[in-house]
């Protein structure tokens, strides 16, 4: 079976500085494949190539199709959706509006009910907290409230990018508990994060990048047995 996403020979370059180089990777359906690398390894210039907010080379098939020259709105209304690194909500508006934003595209008032009851159930905290300006939020919050509107676009594939970044060691297990429950759920993730270990523990697949090439793939267990992985991101 093909799979739901498919990158091939993708190229990402600031100038002359080439950020990403020849890098092909898969994300099977229902799968979480995580991304893991140094800083300035290339990760989210991947996502953000993958999510046609840079210009590249290579190849990106989603759902069978190419992606070449569909705008990101397009994308996720195919429902390829991303979460950035930071979060990325906006502080001015209310939790509650920053959830309806995640579901614009959308036009099945029924579905987009129900799926705003999922996300309050998947994240409780923001349920006590609708009416709150999102930036009155702590990092935490604010993560759970980004995770919820990627959610709310209904996406079939979820690219998160940096989840752990800046948190505390309890939140971040919350959060990378959720996003197993997510995948749990039939929504396949490409995952990006800084923490490897956490990474490589609730993911199906990885790959390692360094300085924008593909140095090491395999299932994840595999790649965080390896040594030179322990080495570099382990802490072994």
């Amino acid at each position: 079976m093909e799979p739901l996403l498919a990158v091939e020979s993708l190229s990402v370059d600031y100038g002359a500085v080439r950020a990403v180089d020849g890098l092909s990777l898969a994300v099977p359906r229902g799968k979480t494949v995580c991304l893991i690398g140094a800083n300035g390894a290339g990760k989210t210039s991947t996502l953000k190539a993958i999510s046609a907010l840079l210009p590249h080379h290579g190849s990106v098939r989603f759902l069978g199709a190419d992606l070449g020259g569909v705008p990101p709105h397009q994308l996720v209304q195919r429902g390829l959706v991303q979460c950035p690194e930071g979060r990325g909500v906006l502080s001015g508006l209310t939790v509650s509006e920053n959830l309806d934003l995640g579901a614009y595209t959308r036009r099945d008032k029924a579905g987009v009910a129900a799926d705003l009851d999922h996300v309050l159930g998947v994240f409780p905290r923001l349920k006590e907290r609708l009416k709150q300006k999102a930036g009155t939020l702590s990092g935490g919050e604010q993560q759970m409230l980004a995770m919820g509107r990627a959610l709310m676009a209904k996406p079939r594939l979820l690219l998160l990018d940096e989840p752990s970044l800046g948190l505390a060691p309890q939140v971040v297990e919350l959060i990378l508990d959720t996003v197993q429950r997510i995948c749990a759920e039939g929504v396949s993730v490409l995952l990006v994060e800084q923490n490897a270990n956490a990474a490589l523990a609730i993911s199906h697949y990885a790959y390692v990048l360094e300085t924008g090439r593909l140095v090491l793939e395999g299932p994840a267990a595999e790649v965080a047995a390896d040594a030179r992985v322990k080495k570099a991101y382990l802490g072994g």
